[in-house]
């Protein structure tokens, strides 16, 4: 037997590369039928190249290399099985007599295949074995020492070498990619349960409102019955007065009530609440009591989803808020437009740099979460929002899809 590799050796690298682009490109079953195609061709050209050997190549030789093309359909399931196979498969092959087709050729595929798939030791060790009953045999029938180790060895330990390392660059780099899609999965099921929890907590601020706002006008139209039940047949101009108030404070609290029972069962839908930016007039007063004159730029249609339209005001809210609390200027201007597929919105102040404000490095308060909370609340709805300073004071930039993610 003549275990001998006279050539191929550039082939079986084309064969490693062509492999290697394969596992990045390709689905499971085209990769497959890639590599089993070219191990077929490959090895059908050396064998008809026609080198050394006790008699010419044949259908034998030829189904032999199909075969060991075939195997390739079996690498992911078995690929210990195809290891071993396949390294048999050669000795048989050489102990037939056929030409030579080296040893990193018809192995390299099988090699790649059980390091892609973890079983290193099995793919060192089954080049290891053979290399040295190639190495031995081809002694044994008197071949020159020189030629065989010092001439070709290192060819062959080379090519089964890079096979090896470049199928467990595949299995450490998909390891990798499912890690970083692990962490990316987790990370966003986190973002999910955080924005979960700001939902949550929304809706028991609306509850507590809602509770104290109606135990408020319900005491008030308790009250004022009691009065027009004194005043009545005695007093008719107070019983007129009293019913007048109980029926207009109930009209409100009804009006409120429908409006965020209508919120806290369709967010998605048009209702609307006095978190609204049609609402955002109201924090005049507060920047006004600080000092800052607001101005107002709204061109937004009418229809705004709820949840945009809620977020949009906290965000405007928040920011006015920071604007009162730590802004050196007189005046801030608030903007908004949609442009049909997102609402814009801009908050700037006319303060001084960052010398003169007490914002963090990105906007946020000392040690609050300001400008957090608010990029929290526009990456919840799918959109983006920035704060920096620019030329003259600091700047908050949002923008909201108006459809939102299923």
């Amino acid at each position: 037997m003549s275990l001998s590799d006279d050539s191929g050796v550039p082939g079986g690298f084309r064969t490693v590369e062509l492999m290697m682009w394969a596992s990045r490109r390709l689905p499971p079953w085209a990769v497959d039928a890639l590599l089993g195609a070219g191990v077929t061709l490959v090895v059908s050209l050396v064998i008809s190249a026609n080198q050394g050997g006790r008699h010419g190549p044949d259908a034998v030789a030829y189904l032999w290399a199909v075969g060991l093309g075939a195997l390739m359909f079996a690498r992911r399931r078995y690929p210990v099985v195809v290891l071993a196979v396949t390294a048999l498969g050669l000795f048989a092959y050489y102990a037939a007599g056929y030409p030579a087709v080296g040893l990193g050729v018809p192995v390299a595929a099988a090699l790649f295949s059980a390091a892609e798939f973890g079983r290193l030791a099995h793919a060192v060790v089954t080049g290891v074995v053979v290399v040295v009953v190639s190495v031995f045999f081809r002694l044994v029938e008197g071949q020159d020492f020189s030629f065989v180790v010092n001439y070709e060895l290192a060819g062959h330990i080379l090519l089964m070498a890079a096979a090896i390392t470049l199928g467990d660059s595949v299995r450490s780099r998909r390891s990798v990619q499912e890690g970083a899609r692990r962490i990316a999965e987790l990370t966003a099921q986190r973002y999910r349960q955080e924005a979960d929890a700001r939902v949550h907590a929304d809706r028991l601020a609306i509850a507590r409102d809602l509770h104290d706002s109606i135990g408020h006008t319900t005491s008030v139209i308790s009250l004022h019955a009691d009065v027009a039940r004194e005043a009545l047949g005695r007093d008719e101009a107070q019983t007129r007065a009293a019913l007048d108030l109980i029926k207009s404070t109930a009209t409100r609290t009804m009006a409120e009530l429908r409006r965020t029972v209508a919120l806290l069962r369709s967010p998605d839908e048009n209702s609307r609440s006095v978190v609204s930016l049609s609402n955002v007039g109201m924090l005049r007063e507060t920047a006004s009591a600080a000092g800052i004159d607001l101005d107002l730029d709204l061109r937004i249609g009418v229809g705004l989803p709820a949840t945009v339209d809620a977020s949009a005001f906290r965000i405007v809210q928040e920011a006015v808020t920071n604007i009162v609390r730590h802004s050196r200027g007189g005046g801030a201007r608030v903007t908004a437009y949609d442009d049909g597929t997102a609402l814009h919105l801009r908050v700037a102040d006319d303060g001084p740099g960052r010398a003169g404000d007490e914002r963090g490095e990105d906007g946020d308060i000392g040690r609050g979460h300001g400008i957090t909370g608010m990029r929290e609340r526009a990456e919840a709805l799918g959109g983006t929002l920035t704060a920096g300073y620019e030329e003259s004071g600091f700047v908050v930039r949002a923008v909201l899809p108006l459809e939102q993610p299923s």
